[in-house]
């Protein structure tokens, strides 16, 4: 009983990252928001412009805005959260056969996504290419690095290695296609539908629409989303043509611990791999940086396309329009 409760209580502190990623990113887009009611379009399009050079003021602020609203998040974390449950010396967690490895793929999404993010406000401010990737595309590594050790001196859960795989692992990804490419060639993308597996078992698997968005491993999907044109430039295929690649799982009502000791919740769980076209927003030509801007906030998301899915349960699966 203990282990199971450690195992609820490792999901439920999952889902509030989650729903503390989903508020950081909604305070970027309420940013922008804002700031279109305060500009004229020509002004708005002159601010969203990204800087030639080195702007110290908007450098400034993108750091204490970015410092203030991290440690908001983690001050908040560890007083509603952390503070209900006794400490302990520092200690892992090897919770890697959990969940077919969908939450993994969330920290390597949420990463990439985080520091892609941090890079791209440090290019609007004028920082040198070389901070971009060194202060910002690690912001999600340094945040999350931050929550896994909270997570070490709880005695509830733990520190995980495999979280901290995937959090350098996202990190790495964009990073790495910098140096090599000064391109992101490769994007990481989420989508997601609603399934009847969150109604068996509402407090994992979230109750109502938002709480699935987030907690219901079933229904999402994780992206290689990568351009075709970028490899082939003197092609005429449209530059924002993207062929993706998606895993997903189902048939999960709970997690499993490293013993199995939760196989018995899951209802016959297997892996799907998926193949799709997508389109690179941010690969969209236009003069509006207002545009572009909008662009690159909603290119986290996978544009619903139709979808070939195979599986080890049902073979092969031709979707209409996959979300």
């Amino acid at each position: 009983m203990q282990m199971l409760g450690s195992i609820k209580g490792i999901c439920r502190l999952k889902a509030l990252r989650n729903r503390l990623l989903k508020r950081l990113f909604k305070h970027i887009v309420l940013a922008c928001l804002i700031t279109g009611t305060s500009f004229s379009q020509s002004q708005l399009n002159t601010f969203l412009k990204p800087s030639d050079s080195l702007n110290k003021s908007r450098r400034n602020t993108v750091v204490i805005s970015e410092a203030s609203i991290a440690t908001l998040t983690l001050v908040g974390l560890n007083q509603l959260w952390y503070a209900d449950y006794p400490k302990s010396k520092f200690h892992t967690l090897n919770d890697n056969n959990e969940w077919l490895q969908m939450d993994k793929l969330g920290h390597v999404y949420s990463s990439y996504q985080l520091g892609r993010i941090g890079a791209n406000m440090l290019a609007w401010s004028g920082v040198s290419k070389k901070n971009q990737l060194i202060y910002g595309s690690t912001i999600g590594v340094a945040f999350l690095t931050v929550v896994e050790v909270f997570d070490g001196y709880s005695e509830e859960w733990g520190f995980s290695w495999g979280d901290m795989v995937a959090n350098v692992t996202g990190a790495g990804l964009y990073v790495g296609q910098e140096l090599l490419w000064d391109e992101q060639r490769f994007t990481l993308k989420y989508s997601f539908h609603r399934t009847d597996y969150a109604q068996q078992n509402p407090d994992k698997l979230g109750n109502g629409f938002s709480e699935e968005f987030l907690k219901d491993y079933n229904g999402q999907t994780y992206w290689l989303s990568f351009n075709i044109h970028s490899f082939f430039k003197d092609s005429k295929i449209p530059t924002w043509l993207n062929v993706a690649l998606g895993y997903g799982a189902d048939g999960m009502i709970s997690g499993t611990n490293t013993n199995g000791n939760e196989a018995k919740t899951y209802q016959s769980p297997y892996r799907q791999y998926y193949f799709s076209l997508d389109v690179d927003l941010t690969r969209i030509k236009t003069n509006s940086h207002v545009l572009r801007t909008i662009f690159d906030v909603l290119n986290v998301i996978k544009v619903p396309f139709p979808a070939l899915e195979f599986n080890g349960e049902n073979g092969i699966k031709l979707h209409g329009i996959y979300f």
